[in-house]
């Protein structure tokens, strides 16, 4: 099984380079005559009201995606990113207003007369957030479906892929963080782990959006998170915020605003560490592609193929390390608000 996966995953890294190098950075740089190398580093980092996948030649292979506005003015309005484009291009610009609206150069919905609308687009990250779904819901629901038809048999086809992160999820998570009284939390924190895990996987193949390295998309996941925890709490973690056993009463004000404070924090570290871990993994490995460009040399071009290699076989760790930390972590912030707290001593 390990000599396995460790060849799949040589396989899956050489993959991740050839497309990778040959998309991202010789696409770019046909279009920006060469001028800034790394360009297509943020390019893949950011978001987008288009999807570019790949460059054939000069032919972009891109999606064009729904461009949703409304204004005061106007109303909802429906469009594609193609009507924005030049089609010599494939550039966005203020020069191709339509309908007096605009893309700008940094891909932001504006107005030719100044006025604001409201951007409810479906952008490159949200139409990866549909594919996360859609992978989640399949694989979810084939397992359910197999035993339901064969009922406690050794699991076939999706069912024995899920079933042992089902068991890892409830046993060595739920179970210890939170306790065997609090199960319900278990369906949530195998949503939360399939979500990110499948987001993190995903957004190393080749033209995938950068979902799970949007920190829009990891505050989402935090705020969740967090009025969970919040709205589960019992006296007992409400007390301890508010009224924190054995502090004296002149350090009583001061541990209260720690405390309180400590109640957004948790979040913002959720937040924060599935940000940078994603986007920093993602950052490493297309800087060290963009070296084959800016030096156009073979040595360098070996070294940064055995580098990129070697980054994406641990960015495959980092996808599931990183779910089960973010996994883990809702899960004891949950246990500590649901705690019970017995006083009375047992000898």
């Amino acid at each position: 099984m390990t000599r396995k996966f460790l060849l799949l995953s040589l396989l899956f890294s050489v993959l991740l380079l050839n497309f990778s190098g040959l998309s991202f950075a010789a696409g770019k740089e046909a279009e920006e005559g060469k001028e800034d190398p790394t360009g297509f580093i943020m390019h893949h980092i950011k978001d987008s009201h288009e999807w570019h996948f790949f460059n054939v030649g000069h032919t972009h292979i891109t999606l064009a995606l729904p461009v949703i506005t409304y204004s005061s003015d106007r109303g909802l309005e429906f469009f594609t990113s193609s009507d924005f484009q030049n089609p010599e291009t494939h550039k966005f610009g203020k020069e191709f207003a339509h309908e007096g609206i605009y893309i700008d150069d940094h891909d932001h919905l504006g107005r030719v007369d100044g006025g604001s609308i409201i951007d409810f687009s479906i952008t490159k990250n949200v139409a990866m957030l549909f594919v996360v779904i859609a992978f989640v819901l399949y694989f979810s629901v084939s397992a359910a479906g197999h035993y339901r038809k064969h009922g406690a048999v050794a699991p076939k086809g999706a069912a024995s892929f899920v079933e042992p992160i089902v068991i890892f999820v409830r046993d060595e998570i739920a179970l210890k963080a939170i306790g065997p009284k609090h199960m319900k939390f278990v369906p949530y924190l195998l949503t939360l782990f399939f979500f990110i895990w499948t987001g993190n996987l995903l957004g190393l193949l080749p033209g995938a959006a950068n979902l799970t390295g949007n920190i829009a998309v990891t505050f989402t996941l935090a705020m969740i998170t967090f009025v969970i925890v919040n709205v589960n709490g019992n006296k007992e973690y409400w007390k301890h915020v508010f009224a924190t056993p054995g502090v004296p009463a002149a350090l009583l004000p001061i541990i209260v605003v720690v405390e309180f404070i400590g109640l957004f924090t948790k979040p913002f570290a959720l937040m924060v560490r599935l940000f940078v871990a994603i986007t920093a993994g993602h950052i490493v490995i297309l800087a060290f592609i963009a070296l084959v460009f800016i030096f156009e040399s073979y040595s360098i071009g070996v070294l940064s193929t055995v580098m990129v290699t070697f980054i994406n076989m641990i960015e495959l760790l980092v996808a599931t390390i990183q779910a089960y930390v973010f996994t883990l972590f809702s899960a004891m912030y949950i246990g500590g608000a649901v705690a019970e707290h017995h006083h009375d001593d047992h000898h």
